[in-house]
């Protein structure tokens, strides 16, 4: 696991994304999250407790949207879409996290805003959610990182990375955890490259022997 790397999209500054051209578009998201002081199963540290959604397409993702620059400003445009998909909750810049350039044909620079709540808090955002009008359409529902290994090295975080995610959130989710001290870079490392692993044996089982 030494040559285990966590990887990266290229970051740049609010200011210098703030000054990219008509061309480039704006997706802001953001990574709601508590400390939990609980056990699984009387054992298991719990840690924090991370909320993403399951999205009408079947892909994980963080609560947010597209923002059109021309009519709002990031954090208006981001309150705008968790209002619909959340109910209850308003960020501000001081939440701002990061932006990345994402690859690919489409020219979208990623924003990531994070705040730390109380786990009373995280929780009635969730009981919120259920009642907001995107819920069951475009948001199919909220969902719990479990940002802990079992001692099968799969259970847990790295088959949570297992899942189908869309764009950047993967990436943001990583980059989050680290930057926010949530988790060690080696640990991201270890389960990402266990999720990997898992991955590869699946799609083997999936294709005809060559013998």
């Amino acid at each position: 696991m030494s040559a285990a790397v966590v990887p990266e999209l290229k970051r740049i500054s609010r200011v210098e994304a703030m000054r990219l051209g008509p061309g480039w578009s704006h997706s802001c998201h953001a990574m709601l999250y508590a400390a939990n002081p609980g056990q699984l199963f009387g054992r298991i540290p719990m840690r924090f407790s991370v909320l993403m959604q399951m999205r009408f397409d079947g892909l994980l993702g963080f609560p947010g949207g597209f923002v059109d620059r021309r009519f709002w400003s990031l954090e208006d445009g981001l309150n705008r879409v968790l209002g619909l998909g959340l109910g209850c909750l308003r960020l501000t810049e001081a939440d701002y996290l990061s932006s990345h350039l994402t690859e690919g044909p489409h020219r979208v620079v990623a924003h990531l805003y994070a705040r730390q709540l109380t786990l009373e808090q995280l929780h009635a955002v969730e009981i919120s959610a259920v009642h907001s009008r995107d819920h069951g359409l475009e948001v199919l529902g909220l969902v719990r990182v479990p940002l802990y290994t079992q001692k099968d090295r799969v259970g847990g975080f790295p088959n949570f990375l297992s899942n189908a995610f869309i764009s950047t959130a993967k990436y943001q989710l990583l980059f989050a955890l680290k930057v926010l001290n949530m988790m060690p870079e080696e640990k991201l490392a270890e389960a990402l490259a266990a999720a990997t692993e898992k991955q590869k044996a699946a799609l083997e089982k999936l294709l005809p022997s060559s013998s």
